[in-house]
Order: structure tokens, then C-alpha cells, then sequence
């Protein structure tokens, strides 16, 4: 009995359809994170200016992370009876978010970017969240822990956008092509 059938027998409020639907918001979760992996290596080899030896350094236990995030929603898929996908076909076929623009450009411009970003990846896996807890508390769980991580790194960009109360010079910004052009 693979872990599909026992969380549908488990439950009498899931069934086969609501596993269903969490394997596809765990894949989505894996394309996301996937396509973070990579967005924020490329950051990692375009950050430039004062700053960019902290910045340059505080990225890459962030893609060693995120990294393992992927092959954890990976394996939970797996787990459930599906069959994960990490092509780059399956990242643009996922994809509900426009690709990153920034070429090499300032430490500033960068993680305003990937303040946007951050945003878009929190509130994707938050959305999973809620589904997840209603079939799965065990991928629910999963999906909890990556938050609060991927919170603190969005934490750590913003420390070095932030002015002494806290504000975000592009807070009104909601693309990643405008965060980075208000925040240069």
C-alpha cells in the first residue's frame, strides 16, 4: 500500500483526488524552489559593488538550502505515490512567475530583486501550506519548516535594504525589475 492509498484510508476526509492535488502542489513547490536554486547561484555570480563580498557569502548556504529543500519535496512526492519532475521543462511549465531579468547589477538592485522573489516563493509555499493541512500533516510539516527558513533568508536580504525604521525603499514595488530599479 503506498502512502497515497494509507493518507486516503487514513482520513476519512482525503481520498485519492486530494493526494492527487498535493502532489501537484509539491511539485509546484519543487519547480519554485528549483528555479530559486538556480535564480539565486546567478545572483551569487552578478552581485557587484561595496557590499559584495557579505552578500556574495551569505547566498550560497541559501542555494545549499534551498537546494535541499528540492530534493526533500522530491523525495515527499515520491513518498506519496508520485513521481517528481526537476527538468528545466518542468520549472517553465510550473512557472506562474516571470523569469529573473538581472544581469550583473548592484548588491542594492539584487536583493530588492529577490525581496520580490521571496515574496512570491513564501506566499506560494504559505498557499501549500493550508492544502497540505487538510491532507497531509506530515507535508504540511515539511512545507512549515521551508517557510520559516526561506522567511529568515528574506530576512537577512532585507537587513541590508532596510533604513533605521524598518522601511524598504521598494516596498511599493511588486515586480523584481522594479524593486531592483528603485532600490539602485
Amino acid at each position: 500500500m503506498t502512502v497515497q492509498h494509507t493518507i486516503a484510508n487514513n482520513n476519512t476526509n482525503t481520498n485519492t483526488n486530494d493526494s492527487e492535488r498535493l502532489i501537484a502542489a509539491l511539485q509546484g513547490r519543487l519547480s519554485a524552489l528549483s528555479d530559486l536554486h538556480l535564480t539565486l547561484k546567478h545572483v551569487h555570480w552578478n552581485v557587484v559593488g561595496p557590499s559584495f563580498i557579505g552578500v556574495h557569502q551569505m547566498i550560497d548556504p541559501q542555494v545549499e538550502t534551498v537546494r535541499g529543500f528540492a530534493d526533500d519535496l522530491a523525495e515527499r512526492i515520491a513518498t506519496l505515490g508520485g513521481s517528481p519532475c526537476g527538468t528545466t521543462a518542468a520549472i517553465a511549465d510550473n512557472r506562474t512567475w516571470d523569469d529573473y531579468s538581472l544581469g550583473r547589477d548592484t548588491v542594492s538592485a539584487h536583493l530588492a530583486a529577490l525581496d520580490v522573489v521571496y515574496d512570491g516563493v513564501v506566499g506560494s509555499h504559505r498557499a501549500a501550506i493550508e492544502l497540505a493541512g487538510k491532507i497531509d500533516p506530515v507535508s504540511e510539516d515539511m512545507l512549515i519548516g521551508q517557510t520559516g527558513e526561506l522567511e529568515e533568508f528574506q530576512w537577512f536580504m532585507r537587513a541590508h535594504l532596510e533604513d533605521p525604521f524598518g522601511d524598504l525603499p521598494h516596498a511599493a514595488q511588486a515586480t523584481e525589475a522594479g524593486a531592483a530599479s528603485t532600490a539602485r
